[in-house]
């Protein structure tokens, strides 16, 4: 018994050595997490002063529920403006007019030709036949810039002209 007193007197100081060591390791880690949590503390109350929310948790959830509702609303007016852009491309908002003389009597260019057509170039071309004694009108439905019925030249040009409006 007396040899192993004489070992563990041997080894306790470097024992001793060893646990001081350890505990001065974990007294420095224990500050070093003190300061990092101080300084945490005190942006969280930086943070927290002076806005008037109590509950972090549920603001987080009703910005969260903000961001749906306005993610909600975004899709649909992207739906809707789809929409009326499909729309707009049927619309007949081309539209060009020429005058001209169609009998080549005198007098002034009183007979003329209308066309109303869309990004497609479908839609209608208005055609007015004036001489001294009557006037006619005529229309004459478009398709892709092309008419069943015959389309004389002012009509054509017409056509060309309300198609290079922007």
């Amino acid at each position: 018994m007396s040899e192993l007193n004489e070992v563990i007197s041997e080894q306790l100081s470097v024992f001793i050595m060893g646990f001081a060591l350890i505990i001065m390791v974990l007294a420095i880690t224990l500050i070093v997490q003190g300061a990092r949590i101080r300084k945490m503390r005190r942006k969280y109350e930086a943070m927290m002063t002076g806005n008037g929310v109590e509950d972090l948790e549920s603001l987080l959830i009703d910005l969260r529920n903000q961001g749906d509702m306005l993610e909600e609303t975004q899709r649909e007016h992207k739906t809707m403006i789809e929409a009326a852009q499909v729309k707009l491309r049927g619309m007949k908002s081309k539209v060009a007019v020429k005058r001209y003389n169609a009998f080549g009597e005198r007098g002034n260019d009183l007979s003329f030709s209308i066309a109303i057509i869309d990004d497609n170039r479908s839609g209608v071309v208005l055609t007015s036949l004036h001489n001294r004694e009557n006037s006619y009108v005529y229309s004459k439905p478009l398709e892709g810039g092309e008419s069943k019925y015959p389309l004389s030249p002012e009509e054509k040009e017409v056509i060309a002209l309300a198609s290079q409006q922007i």
